[in-house]
This record gives structure tokens, sequence and C-alpha cells, in this order.
């Protein structure tokens, strides 16, 4: 009777192609599914999961994990969420190719975008690489508890060829491009899964400058994804404004026709073009039925600011008496907010900012929910503290305030920027069911006083597959397939996101009844002692990566078989039957 080194028992099997789930056993050998139906062996370890949810171990396409790969082995949150492979290096930003000199510069950049602040990279980074390619040598001996896949980003690219005048956004010339495409080339023949790249003004550098890729040419863009062509391999990543909506949608079209290289492109609802989601969709639908590799990265709800005492803002952040306090410790801040004086001075003074954020809060009392524990996504107007300050009959800033102080001013409030124009989801529904989207745009490891949705997984099965009470759910079997087979395929790793006998033995089981999000936290664990948001759930029973069990019950066990994956991976070959 065979022995393998782990079974997973009497589970209901979702295996991520999307067919209906059945009940079976999966027997693991080393880092391999073996076997798949009544497994008749023993298992050095056994896992019960009756009752429970069996799926493979979710990939995540779209993390800010650069930094923190470089001095972390855990790649939370998303390792806390049924993630087992996470790409990262989008948005175009990420800190290689980098000459000596340019170090504080991509700091600067990853820090104005992704929302980490200056010190800790500073700290933590290690620069022990110039090219793409040492960068990842750099990375291939650590272990972390997932795997982990990097992008090379456009503005390293730029800034590592082109200096001053790549951070000045001037048009590059033909020899920039031809090194650009030959870097581009190079990275992806040493193990990028591909490039990314930003054209919107919301990404600015710690210095409020826009990003150096925000006007590059179509010229120098072709140039690059010509480079991929010539690898034969790698995707391109892109997030854009589409402020000339239909000109810019004509040109990405032109680059996968011209270089074969498959692109993705973020999608999301903004309040001030409600609309343009659904023209992005159609536009993507029409390439995929014309049989070009596009798809769009959808979020699973409301890309929200998180907002609160101990976070980077809140909606006091304009006013001038707020100011002379918010950088003290969370008790003294409290302290000082309960005090009367100040408290009355604060409900009377006139609020201003420089911060275009800081303004958007300030007008949107009747947008900023609060959150709830636990965490609901999808509130309902009585829920903003517009609403809750006419039931009480006093201010918005002292309903605001008041809110945020409980819980020893670990209060948190939510303001929704994308994907709730609406007031509701409806919108991220029709983004999800479509065949031209991928699950995406979590930016795990970034933002991490802001944004907390590197849980975006968790609320793809919870809210999708189960709780939502405002509209229509979606089938589990296509959340699940879209967040692992799909995602894993999009970027070239046939190898893993379907539980199929040859595969990784990457996979979840979940207590699906039990599965919760709880109330986003703040730690202080990054270098220099920087603080991040933190959100955990409830209802993973097991995770494993590569065979190894990663997570029990939410608890991280010593295990850390994850590492760097270096290039596409092929698929399993499948043993005839008569073998």
């Amino acid at each position: 009777m065979a022995s393998y080194t782990t079974i997973i028992r009497n589970g209901l099997i979702f295996d991520g192609t999307g067919s209906p789930p059945y009940e079976a056993d999966i027997a693991i050998d080393g880092d391999i599914i073996s076997e798949i139906g009544q497994v008749e062996g023993s298992g050095l370890n056994e896992i019960d999961a009756e009752g429970q949810i069996v799926t493979p171990g979710f990939v995540d396409i779209h993390t800010h994990y650069d930094g923190q790969a470089a001095w972390g082995d855990r790649l939370d949150p998303s390792s806390l969420h049924g993630v087992t492979t996470a790409v990262m290096g989008n948005c175009g930003v990420g800190f290689a190719p980098v000459h000596e000199s340019d170090h504080d510069r991509l700091i600067q950049l990853m820090e104005g975008v992704e929302d980490i602040p200056f010190p800790v990279l500073a700290e933590g980074l290690p620069w022990q690489w110039e090219s793409f390619a040492d960068y990842l040598d750099f990375l291939t001996p650590r272990r972390f508890d997932i795997d982990l896949a990097a992008q090379v980003p456009h503005a390293a690219l730029r800034v590592y060829v082109m200096g001053d005048r790549g951070v000045n956004r001037e048009e590059a010339t033909d020899d920039d491009i031809s090194k650009m495409a030959k870097l581009a080339h190079d990275a992806v023949m040493a193990g990028a899964l591909g490039f990314s790249t930003s054209r919107t003004l919301n990404h600015r550098s710690a210095d409020g400058n826009p990003t150096p890729t925000l006007t590059a040419s179509e010229r120098e863009l072709l140039g690059i994804a010509m480079g991929l062509r010539k690898a034969g391999r790698g995707t391109l990543q892109f997030v854009s404004d589409f402020d000339d909506m239909h000109e810019e949608m004509a040109m990405l079209r032109r680059l996968v026709e011209k270089s074969g290289r498959p692109l993705s492109v973020s999608i999301a609802q903004a309040d001030s073009k409600p609309t343009l989601w659904r023209h992005l969709t159609d536009w993507l639908e029409q390439g995929v039925a014309d049989g070009l590799p596009m798809r769009g990265q959808v979020g699973s709800r409301p890309v929200g600011v998180l907002l609160g005492l101990e976070l980077t803002l809140n909606p006091l952040s304009g006013h001038p008496s707020f100011a002379k306090i918010a950088d003290l410790p969370l008790n003294k801040k409290v302290d000082a907010l309960r005090d009367p004086t100040l408290r009355a001075q604060l409900l009377t003074e006139e609020a201003g900012s420089k911060n275009p954020f800081v303004r958007a809060l300030l007008a949107n009392f009747g947008k900023i929910f609060v959150l709830g524990d636990p965490p609901d996504y999808e509130p309902t107007e009585d829920k903003t503290v517009a609403a809750i300050a006419k039931n009480r009959g006093v201010s918005e800033v002292e309903v605001a305030l008041d809110l945020m102080l409980e819980n020893n001013g670990r209060g948190v409030l939510y303001f929704p920027f994308l994907n709730f124009a609406d007031g509701n989801l409806d919108s991220t529904r029709t983004m999800l069911e479509s065949n031209a989207t991928l699950p995406g745009l979590s930016d795990g490891g970034a933002h991490v006083g802001m944004i907390c949705d590197g849980s975006f997984p968790t609320t793809l099965l919870t809210h999708w597959g189960r709780d939502r009470t405002r509209g229509d759910k979606l089938p589990l079997e296509l959340l699940i397939k879209k967040q692992s087979c799909d995602t894993a395929h999009w970027v070239g790793l046939h190898d893993r996101g379907v539980l199929m006998p040859g595969y990784r033995a990457d996979i979840n089981v979940i207590d699906f009844d039990k599965l919760r999000l709880h109330l986003p936290e703040i730690n202080y664990d990054l270098p220099a002692g920087g603080r991040r948001l933190m959100q955990r759930a409830t209802g993973y029973t097991a995770t494993l990566v590569a065979g190894e069990v990663t997570y029990l019950d939410g608890t991280p066990t010593d295990a850390k078989p994850g590492k760097l994956v270096r290039g596409a991976q092929t698929k399993p070959k499948q043993k005839l039957a008569a073998e």
C-alpha cells in the first residue's frame, strides 16, 4: 500500500477549472499532487477536511513585495488569505535595474506611489544588485512562506537608461529605447515574468512629481514590448487614466497585435468617470473575441482608504489644531483629543489642505463609512458619517472624531474611492464575471498606512460566493477558478492553480462556513520601526505551499518552502491511463 508525504482527506474539491466540486482525498508526494480520489495509502501527515472545501492555492498577480521580500520571509498579509504565489513589480515601480546614485530616487518613487515610507525602505533594502538579473540572484536563495515572482518595472528602466531625462519625462531617443528594450529582454530571459508601467497621474514620487513613465510614447512602449517579443516570453502590465479613452485603447491594442505579448490593464469604477469601466470591459471582451491576449485586472470590492488616528489620513488631517498633535504617540493623541478645550477648537476651526485627497475627504462625509467588525465592504448609506451626524443632531466632524476615538483611538473609518460610485458593488460584479477580467489590484505589501487590500481573495470568496445581500452573488467554482487557475496561467505559471495529479501541491483547506475577515489593525514591525496595516482572517484551516503546511488555523508554522519563481513554468505532463 502506497505511502505519501501528506493526505488531505474527505474534502469537497474545487479543482480550479470551474468544474462542479466533488468529494475526494488528495495525496501529495513532496511538492507535487500525486493522486486524487479515494486514497488507500497512508500519509506521514494527514489533514481531515471533512465538511470543508479544498482549493488550489491562490495566485495574486498584483502585489508590491519588492521591498518586503528583501528583508522579510513572510509575505503577509497575502499569505494570511490563501495566497501561495504573488507577483510583484507592478505599476512600473521597483528597485532594479539601478545605478548606485539612483537608490534614493527609486525609494522616493515607491514611497510616493505605494505609500511605503522612505525610512523603512532606506533601512530595509541592502542594495546588493545593479541589473535585474542581479536582483533575482539576490532573491534566489531567500525563502518565504509563499512563492514570489517579479516583473521588470518601467520607471527603473527609464531612470537607469535616461537619468534626469527619464525622471523629467523627456521623450526617449531611439538609442534610449533600444537600451530599454535590451534590458527588458534580458530581464525576462533572467526570470522576470514580464514588464509593468504606469500612465496615471495618481502615481507620483514623494516629491509630488508624476511617475517618470506617465507620458512615455507609443514608440517607447512598443520598443520595449518588442524586446519581450524577441525573448518569446513575458506579459505586459499597464495602469492608465485613459484620458483620451479611444486613442489609449487603440494604442494598447496595437502593442498586443505587434508584439504578440499578453497585456493586462487595471479597471476600476472612478467617481469622476463612473461609466469608463464599462467601455474598457467591452473593449477587452472584443479583443478576447478577436483572439487577442488581453485582460483587465479588477478588484473584489471597493478600493478604499482606511482613516484613523493611527493612520496616514483622517478627516481631521486638514485641521490646524490636529496638525500640532499629529505626530504624538496614539495614547497621547487620544488624551489630547479628549480634552474639552482642544475638542471645541477642532469643531469650530476651518479646515484646509494642499493634499487633494484630504480636500476630498473634507467634502465627502456622505461617503465616509463606519467600517465595522467584521468589516462591511458594501455598506449602506445609513452607515455614513453624514447620516449618523444627522441622526444624532451633531456635526459631521464631531461624529468622525467620536468614531475614531472608539477602542482607545483605534476606530476605523472607510472611504471607498473606487468601485463605489453607485453606492453598491453591481459594477464590480459585472467586472468579475467577465471572461476578459482577472482578480488583481490587491497591492499586497503597499499602502501600509492607508489601504489594506491584500485580503481581496478572502472577500472574493466570502462576499461574492456566500454573503452578499444587496444583489446577486457569483458561483464559488467560478471565483476559485479566477483566483487560482486563471491568474496563474495568465502570467505563465502553468504548473499551479489546478488540483490535479502532477501539479504543484499549493492547496487551501477552508472551513467555508467560518471564513471571516477581521478588522484591519496596525503593526509596528517594518524596518526602522515602521507601521503597516494588517488584516487577518478566520477559516483558513490549512495552507500548503509546495506540499508543506505553512499556516494552520491562521497561525504560521515554521515551514518556509516559498522561493523566487524564475520565468514561466510548463504544464505538468499527464500520465496516460495505460501507464
